[in-house]
C-alpha cells in the first residue's frame, strides 16, 4: 500500500501563491506517476498536473504557466507550486499516485479570495 499525506493548503488572495506538498510512504517503489487533482463544490474531480518517475510533466490547460509540479525523490515528496492564483482555483486538492494500484490522499483545501 501507499500512503499519501498532503499539506500546504490555505486561504490566499487572488494573485497570491501557495505550495502544496504530498509525502508518500509505504510501497513507493510501485509508483509510476504522481499527480494533483482538484474538486470544486458541485463539480467533478479534475486533473491539475502529473509527473512521471522519469520527470515528464503534464498540466491542465487552465493552470499552464501558473502551476509547477516537481518531485524530490530523496524525500518521496511531490510539490505543486501555485502562482497567480485565481478564485476559480478554489477547490480541495488531492494528491494521487499510480502504479499497480491508484491511491489518493485525504485532500487539502485551497481557497482563493477575490
Amino acid at each position: 500500500q501507499v500512503q499519501l499525506v498532503e499539506s500546504g493548503g490555505g486561504l490566499v488572495q487572488a494573485g497570491g501563491s501557495l505550495r502544496l506538498s504530498c509525502a508518500a510512504s509505504g510501497s513507493i517503489f510501485s509508483i509510476n506517476v504522481m499527480g494533483w487533482y482538484r474538486q470544486a463544490p458541485g463539480k467533478q474531480r479534475e486533473l491539475v498536473a502529473t509527473i512521471t518517475s522519469g520527470g515528464y510533466r503534464n498540466y491542465a490547460d487552465s493552470v499552464k504557466g501558473r502551476f509547477t509540479i516537481s518531485r524530490d525523490n530523496a524525500k518521496n515528496t511531490v510539490y505543486l507550486q501555485m502562482n497567480t492564483l485565481k478564485p476559480e482555483d478554489t477547490a480541495v486538492y488531492y494528491c494521487n499516485s499510480r502504479g499497480s494500484l491508484i491511491y489518493w490522499g485525504q485532500g487539502t483545501q485551497v481557497t482563493v479570495s477575490s
